[in-house]
């Protein structure tokens, strides 16, 4: 079977092909085949073992002949995975993977959280801890929430260092608590967050 990961998030798609092909696995880097390499590839059997093979084809978009080929053996009896970390889906050979059905997973990065965002959450949450929550909904699927946590952290700081109050103070020993949190108690990042944004004004 014949599937394509695309995507900058290394290590959601390493543990995908883990799950996938397991961890031994033969490799081929795109820059070093010719289209001619691909029958000995996706048809020719290891001379280590015997059945089916398990192989990761990285970055094979690069060269553009061998790329248009690929969907050609998306009926492969071997376990194939293509990993690229961008594609032009213009390209022929995206457009003949796609027309061949052939599985595309995408891993993207997710997108760090603005300074600015994380500011208006805070600043909200000290005054109104279920509108911070109902903020904080809105971007929690595209958001990491351990970089959301340390923007708070960064922004908590300016804060003291600006009025060194005791509420500032509390602020701090609060996101200290949340952090503890974070890594001791296996809980859902998000709602230890949403936790805090509701406790934080009290």
């Amino acid at each position: 079977m014949l599937r394509v990961f695309v995507g900058e998030d290394r290590l959601a798609a390493e543990m995908a092909l883990k799950r996938v092909i397991g961890g031994n696995y033969e490799v081929f880097e795109g820059e070093n085949l010719v289209v001619n390499d691909l029958p000995s590839i996706f048809q020719g059997t290891s001379l280590f073992e015997t059945g089916k093979r398990r192989i990761l084809l990285k970055n094979l978009s690069e060269n553009p002949a061998l790329w248009e080929k690929v969907a050609d053996y998306a009926d492969t009896e071997h376990e194939v995975v293509v990993w690229e970390l961008k594609l032009d889906k213009r390209s022929l050979g995206y457009k003949n993977l796609k027309s061949s059905g052939v599985e595309i997973q995408e891993f993207a990065l997710k997108a760090k959280p603005e300074a600015k965002m994380v500011f208006g959450v805070l600043d909200t949450a000290l005054r109104d801890g279920k509108r911070a929550v109902a903020q904080v909904e809105q971007i929690e699927l595209e958001q990491d929430p351990f970089m959301f946590f340390g923007l708070m952290v960064t922004q908590a700081l300016k804060k003291f260092e600006q009025k060194g109050g005791a509420k500032e103070k509390r602020l701090l020993k609060e996101l200290a608590k949340l952090d503890m949190e974070m890594k001791t108690t296996g809980l859902d990042p998000w709602m230890l967050i949403k936790a805090f944004l509701l406790r934080v004004k009290s």
